[in-house]
């Protein structure tokens, strides 16, 4: 069995789905890789596109009814969220044009949440752009701000950009909970015995990477090649956790909070009370 997936050339990714896709993970099923960045993988997601897909946890509502969410390969965590950057120390946001990386990103959700409390005029102009063409866009004056996301709350100072908020702070501070950032989903039409294995395959490729991680380097690298090592790694160190070999109780919970927050201020549909259920 050949199954197709899609996630994005970011070292978090490529580190976690290494022993998978090179095949070296006993009893997985083959996977056909698609590299893409987060808001196309997003609309695959909509469309109905791939058999496993990575996503942001902000489309959910969307794709529940044909996906199914799996419990560990994607990426929560404390201390990472997405940051809104601009050119100057304390810019009001108030009727400014600000770039974000998708719509149907957490970071976005993230960021609607920030701005309904902190931003009483609102935002101008919302621009979608590829997040690696965030901060450049902020440097140059496109845009009066910026959210990024990835690897960006590493190299922003390099644009002589400032960081104006850092979405993930506030959420942690507002709600105690991890920050849902990017999920794994599959098709639930596979059936429950298949989403087992998926979710047993990506499981136990985490913890091949985790076990010797040189193995994963060339992986990491050839997607990764204008990023410095250096920086790849402290992607993985952050974005990689034990959210990512499962979500446990408090994962499931930061999700479900995510989600039924954004649905009380009609940012998205509400989730019915087993929509993250497994199979």
């Amino acid at each position: 069995m050949t199954l197709r997936i899609a996630y994005s050339p970011c070292p978090n990714d490529t580190f976690v789905f290494d022993a998978w896709a090179h095949g070296r993970v006993p009893g997985a099923p083959e996977l056909e890789v698609t590299f893409a960045d987060i808001d196309v993988t997003n609309g695959m997601a909509e469309r109905g596109e791939l058999d496993v897909l990575k996503v942001s946890y902000a489309v959910l509502p969307y794709v529940l009814d044909e996906y199914a969410l799996l419990p560990c390969g994607g990426a929560l965590g404390r201390g990472c969220g997405p940051l809104v950057l601009t050119r100057e120390e304390d810019t009001d946001l108030n009727g400014k044009t600000v770039a974000v990386p998708s719509e149907r990103s957490t970071a976005y959700l993230l960021f609607r949440l920030w701005a309904a409390e902190t931003v009483p005029g609102g935002v101008g102009e919302v621009v979608v752009m590829p997040f690696h063409e965030i901060m450049p866009a902020v440097r140059d004056g496109k845009v009066d701000a910026g959210l990024v996301i990835h690897e960006a709350r590493f190299t922003y100072q390099h644009y002589g950009l400032h960081c104006l908020a850092d979405m993930g702070q506030h959420w942690e501070s507002t709600t105690g909970l991890p920050i849902p950032l990017g999920a794994i989903i599959a098709k639930r039409s596979l059936g429950e015995a298949t989403l087992k294995l998926l979710a047993e395959s990506a499981r136990a490729s985490v913890r091949m990477a985790w076990d010797d991680p040189e193995a994963s380097r060339p992986y990491v690298r050839a997607h990764a090649q204008e990023m410095d090592p250096a920086v790849a790694d402290q992607h993985i160190g952050l974005y990689v956790n034990e959210f990512t070999a499962d979500l446990g109780e408090d994962g499931y919970a930061a999700v479900r909070g995510l989600l039924t927050r954004a649905a009380a201020e009609g940012l998205v549909p509400p989730l019915s009370p087993d929509a993250l259920s497994f199979a």
